[in-house]
This record gives C-alpha cells, sequence and structure tokens, in this order.
C-alpha cells in the first residue's frame, strides 16, 4: 500500500509539471492571438484554472456542511501562494512586477483581503482574547448575505479586467501564433492534468502523513491547503523560467482574489461559514502576509533571490506556528 501511494504521488507530480508546461503555452498563445496582456490572461483564465482545486474542496465541503474546511483551505492556499509560490519563483529568477499590479490589481487583493475580518468576525479574536476556552469555539459566521456581497464585488472585478482588456491591445510582430482551437485545446488538456495530478499529489500525501501519524488538523492546515494550490506553484515557476512572470505574477495576485471573493462566497451561498478561533488567528496571518508582500513589492518594484528566501522562511515559520498552537 505505502509503494502504490508513493508511486501515485510521483505519477501526480509528473502530472502537475507536464500539464502546466501545456498550460502556460496555451495561454501565453492565447494572449498573443487576442492581443491582449499577459497578465490579464494570468489574472482571469490562469488564475481561474489553477484555482479549480481549491473550488472543488470547498464547495465540496459546503455541500456536507464541513465549511470550516472551506475557508481553511482558502486562507492555508493564500498564504502558500504569497509566500511559497512568489517565493519559489524569486529565487529562481528575478520576477519584475508591472505598474498594473502594484496599482488596481494587489490593491485590490489587499482590500478583500482586509474584508475578512469584519466579514468573518474575525477581529473579535484579537480583541477579546481573554474568551476564549478553546482554538475551536466559533467567534463569527460567513452567512449568505456576505457570500452574495463577496460574489457581487467578484462580478466587479471581472468587468474592470475585461474593460481594461479592452482598452490594453498589444500588438504583436508576424511571428505564427496557434489557432483559436489550438490555444483552447492547450489550455483544457494543460488544465485537466494539472487537476488530475494535484488530486493524485493531495490524496497519496495525505494517506501517506496518516501512515507517519500526522494529525487531522496538521494535515488539513498544510498538505490541504499546500495541495490545492501546486496547480499555482507548478504554473507559476514554469511561466516564470519561459519568461512569462507577468503571467506568473498575474496568476498568484488572481488566485487569491478569485478564492476569496469566488470561491469563499459561493460556498457561503451554498452553506453559512462558522469561523473559530484557529481561523481567525490564520486570517491574521494572511493579512500581516498580504501587507508585507505588498510593501515589498512597492519598494523594490520587483522580487529577488534575497526576497524569496526571506518569503519561503517566513512560511515555513507559519507552519510550525500552525503545527505547534
Amino acid at each position: 500500500m505505502g509503494i502504490l501511494l508513493f508511486i501515485l504521488l510521483i505519477i501526480g507530480f509528473i502530472l502537475l509539471v507536464k500539464g502546466a508546461d501545456i498550460f502556460v503555452d496555451g495561454s501565453s498563445s492565447l494572449a498573443r492571438r487576442l492581443k491582449v496582456p499577459g497578465l490579464i490572461i494570468g489574472l482571469t483564465i490562469v488564475a481561474m484554472g489553477t484555482s479549480m482545486p481549491e473550488f472543488a474542496v470547498s464547495t465540496v465541503a459546503a455541500f456536507k456542511g464541513a465549511n470550516e474546511i472551506a475557508l481553511s483551505n482558502v486562507v492555508g492556499s493564500n498564504i502558500f501562494n504569497l509566500l511559497s509560490v512568489l517565493g519559489v519563483c524569486a529565487i529562481l529568477c528575478p520576477v519584475p512586477v508591472e505598474t498594473a499590479v502594484l496599482k488596481r490589481d494587489f490593491p485590490v487583493s489587499v482590500i478583500i483581503t482586509f474584508l475578512l475580518l469584519p466579514i468573518t468576525g474575525a477581529y473579535n479574536a484579537y480583541l477579546r482574547p481573554e474568551l476564549m476556552e478553546s482554538m475551536y469555539d466559533t467567534i463569527g459566521i460567513i452567512g449568505r448575505h456576505e457570500g452574495l456581497l463577496l460574489i457581487i464585488c467578484f462580478v466587479a472585478y471581472m468587468i474592470i479586467l475585461i474593460v481594461s482588456a479592452g482598452r490594453n491591445h498589444v500588438d504583436e510582430d508576424d511571428e505564427e501564433v496557434a489557432s483559436f482551437k489550438k490555444c483552447v485545446l492547450y489550455i483544457a488538456s494543460g488544465l485537466i492534468m494539472i487537476i488530475l495530478g494535484g488530486q493524485a499529489v493531495v490524496h497519496s500525501a495525505r494517506e501517506i502523513a496518516v501512515l507517519f501519524g500526522m494529525s487531522e488538523t496538521l494535515i488539513g492546515l498544510t498538505i490541504v491547503a499546500v495541495g490545492t494550490s501546486l496547480p499555482e506553484l507548478v504554473t507559476s515557476i514554469v511561466a516564470a523560467r519561459k519568461g512569462e512572470t507577468s503571467l506568473a505574477i498575474g496568476n498568484v495576485i488572481g488566485s487569491n482574489i478569485f478564492n476569496i471573493i469566488f470561491i469563499l462566497g459561493a460556498s457561503a451561498l451554498i452553506d453559512p461559514i462558522g469561523v473559530n478561533y484557529a481561523s481567525a488567528f490564520d486570517i491574521g496571518i494572511l493579512v500581516v502576509v498580504t501587507i508585507f508582500v505588498y510593501l515589498s513589492l512597492l519598494v523594490s518594484k520587483s522580487l529577488n533571490r534575497f526576497h524569496g528566501t526571506a518569503m519561503v522562511l517566513i512560511y515555513i515559520a507559519s507552519v510550525v506556528f500552525a503545527a505547534l498552537r
């Protein structure tokens, strides 16, 4: 059984890497064919595509009434995206950041992350910590009204991106560009491989962790969140290595925005989400991390190996905190 799990893990990683390679080629070709910036493709098609594992996990959890998983999955994935995905990309090669990201997309990410504090009631954990008897006491709830608000924010953001794409056509040279059908085929096949590979990795890693005696709580905070973010990680690394850095940045920022305003919103519409103290502290960490990365980018306008190493180390520290609390 153990050997089969390791084989499944290897197959999953192969599907992820190859699928990401095909997916990035199809996405960048589509951007050239539509004459829109790669950043817009990264913020929309790529971000939504690589967030499908989070969407699947969170909506299934919502239908089963286990919505704490939906919240912890989104928050954990966003922390991983910002620190590990961007961090690893920066370690491998410098990642310049476009002005549009700093002026439009990252501020949106910061605002909606802050919005989680009042929507979830997480601020109660910081204002009255003396009331906490257990890390899993409920302190707030994301109801259907809040879910609808998040979905409205998603629609508004998509409209902004569509308008921006219409205003910022990119003039390409006369090099041969793949047909629209071929682009769609590449994107679809790559996405299928990414999702199947991600599921294989998450399942096998979870079972291997159980074999080694890890707790369910630690598995949920680490393996599930990291596993569902593997598409973002692999896709962004491949994009960065291919010189498509705007697509890599757009993938991460777009995925974080998509995770909160669409996935969390849809999950809350299906079934209201209970928020406990543990989730409140994780939301606080996400807020701090989001501000830290944004300020770092504002100052340096790019991410280098030093930034990447610091970000990965901070992520490791956050995982250790989650394991020890």
